[in-house]
């Protein structure tokens, strides 16, 4: 049975959430905060995760960070602040799709039921332990970058951003194409979303978007990390 984790401070959703998801099948654990949401996830291995911004102690978007440095769950985000800024930060941070309360039921199940089928078609494509192009190298079981020999902290989607780019040298994708590889199918962001973690992640290994090292943009088309042969 599919198990589902929800993370929310307001019981009274809590238990609407539960009592829905199980309707459809799912077995659902919740929580009430952070600390007692990452205990259940470490115990019980859930296979997607339903996490409030909103949370008492460390709130959501900690929670979410501190979850995608130990899995690539799929991770929903609700939050009752219907902001961009609160979307771009929980997308930036790891989360796989972002929905505002209030919202109806027949929603989140469709978005859950998105999420698991993207998980589940997700191809297990073989990715190197290591990859080294031209200045950049990336260890992908341990998550690090270094450039020019420095190592360089990135978020949990300008990484993956990154070993996409990086594994498939003088290959240009577009947008949409990004979108699919690194955020997903039916993920709800658009093509800023991508412009935006192509520029941070630029910024970040120390590359100039005029005079480009490493990572380029196709004027019209997308972007391509450039093949240093």
């Amino acid at each position: 049975m599919t198990r589902l984790l929800v993370i929310d401070d307001e019981a009274n959703l809590r238990h609407t959430l539960s009592y829905a998801l199980r309707q459809e099948g799912y077995e659902v654990l919740t929580a009430a905060e952070g600390d007692e949401g990452l205990a259940l996830f470490r115990q019980a291995g859930p296979d997607l995760v339903i996490l409030d911004v909103m949370l008492p102690g460390q709130d959501g978007f900690e929670v979410c960070r501190r979850l995608r440095r130990e899995s690539d769950v799929p991770v929903l985000m609700l939050t009752a602040r219907d902001t961009e800024l609160d979307k771009i930060v929980g997308l930036e941070i790891g989360a796989d799709d972002y929905l505002s309360k209030p919202f109806s039921m027949r929603e989140l199940i469709a978005r859950v039921r998105a999420l698991l089928r993207r998980n589940a078609r997700r191809p297990e494509t073989a990715v190197p332990a290591t990859i080294e192009h031209g200045g950049i190298a990336v260890d992908t079981s341990r998550r690090e970058v270094r450039a020019d020999t420095e190592s360089v902290d990135l978020k949990p989607k300008e990484f993956d951003l990154l070993v996409h780019l990086i594994s498939h040298p003088g290959e240009v994708f577009t947008r949409d194409q990004l979108l699919v590889a690194v955020w997903g199918v039916d993920h709800a962001a658009d093509s800023r979303t991508v412009d935006t973690h192509v520029k941070t992640l630029r910024e970040r290994i120390g590359d100039d978007a005029q005079r480009p090292r490493w990572i380029e943009t196709v004027r019209g088309v997308g972007y391509r990390f450039r093949d240093p042969d």
